[in-house]
């Protein structure tokens, strides 16, 4: 029987990636539910080759298009967030991955999770920002989360059959674009330079995350949440070759490695078929050829993203919410020529300074507070005296 699955982001970098994997396996999969923001071209093509029950285009300034596209194919379509939250419930699904970027992709999760079905999660704002609450209804719904950043899938596998909890996890980083460069420099880049990853092709968001180490402070977050562990337990290693994915480190000294090819179709396909495997054709590592395999720690005070997102942590409560909220309207004002690239820790550090915190959390008080968030980081920015 073939597994019945939704895709939320459907035409993002994770989402196409996604397609893909199953496209090569259509025998085992079955694409029931397909959502976009923007991107209605893009999805209704998707729609007609993968034939899923329903789509959602979130704007509702596409609704139309996409529906007089897809209803003659007997396509179901909706339109709003609030749709993206109710499909994920759908009896036929067996497992939703959410590719969607940023703090949208909560409330479907959540929904997702508490409907009972198994979630794949390309989206770490979700555990960044919720992490405490989405865990907790992960273990009383008895729904797996199954990781499908590399980074994390890499830990996972490293831990699939250890009885023994890790003493320690290695988070890899490719260190990004900038590696190397003083403060001063960095006061002087581009967008375009911040979006030209050296080692993997992503989304807009995720690359500047990328290039600021922001993204692995998130996912330190993440994996905290992910694997049960203190934040002391995680360390990040820039390791410019991006062979190894991730480690473990145990209580007697062992540590476990994985690697693998610079290809996110690997965890995609891998958190698509767990607990099992599929052959794949995503090319293989050469060993005899990986002349030099580097490690060491990161520039805290040149990229002091990775730093904010230990403090935030720390903090508990809402703060991780808050710190997430402000760096992605910092990454967007960035893009958009508002501020500049060393703008954006800046404006964390005062969001995280000036929101009010908690520390007892729901779904609703973080919505509020990522609100709040956006709101006084506009603000800032606007005060920067940098024109939108």
């Amino acid at each position: 029987m073939k597994r019945k699955i939704a895709i939320l982001g459907s035409t993002g970098s994770i989402g196409r990636q996604t397609l893909d994997v199953i496209s090569r396996n259509s025998n085992l999969f079955e694409v029931v539910v397909l959502t976009a923001n923007e991107n209605y071209e893009l999805l209704i093509k998707q729609a007609v080759k993968f034939q899923p029950d329903t789509v959602v285009i979130a704007n509702p300034v596409h609704y139309d298009i996409v529906q007089s596209a897809l209803s003659p194919l007997g396509i179901k379509v909706y339109t709003g967030h609030n749709s993206v939250c109710q499909v994920v419930e759908m009896e036929s699904i067996d497992l939703v991955l959410t590719a969607i970027v940023g703090f949208s992709g909560l409330r479907p999760a959540w929904n997702a999770i508490n409907a009972g079905k198994a979630l794949a999660i390309a989206n770490k704002e979700i555990l960044v920002a919720a992490g405490e609450i989405i865990t907790r209804l992960a273990i009383e719904k008895n729904v797996p989360i199954i990781p499908v950043d590399s980074e994390h899938s890499a830990i996972f596998q490293c831990l699939m059959g250890e009885l023994t909890a890790p003493e320690k996890i290695f988070l890899t980083a490719s260190g990004g674009p900038f590696k190397g460069m003083k403060l001063s420099e960095l006061e002087k880049v581009t967008v375009d330079q911040a979006l030209h990853h050296p080692r993997w092709e992503m989304g807009n968001k995720v690359t500047i995350d990328s290039a600021t180490l922001m993204n692995k402070g998130l996912e330190v977050i993440e994996a905290k949440w992910l694997f049960s562990l203190d934040a002391r337990q995680i360390e990040v290693l820039v390791h410019p070759q991006s062979v190894i994915h991730s480690m473990v480190q145990f209580n007697d000294g062992s540590i476990k490695a994985q690697l693998g090819p610079q290809d996110m179709r690997l965890p995609i396909q891998f958190a698509l078929t767990y607990p099992y495997r599929l052959e794949g054709d995503f090319g293989r590592l050469s060993l005899a050829n990986l002349q030099n395999l580097t490690f060491e720690s990161p520039d805290y005070e040149t990229f002091p993203c990775l730093n904010l997102a230990y403090r935030a942590i720390g903090k508990g409560g809402n703060m991780p919410c808050i710190m997430n909220a402000s760096n992605e309207v910092a990454v967007t004002a960035f893009i958009n020529g508002r501020i500049k690239f060393t703008d954006i820790p800046a404006i964390i550090e005062r969001s995280m300074n000036t929101i009010g915190f908690s520390s007892s959390i729901d779904i609703q008080m973080l919505c509020e507070t990522n609100n709040e968030t956006r709101k006084k980081a506009d603000e800032f920015i606007t005060a920067l005296s940098i024109k939108p």
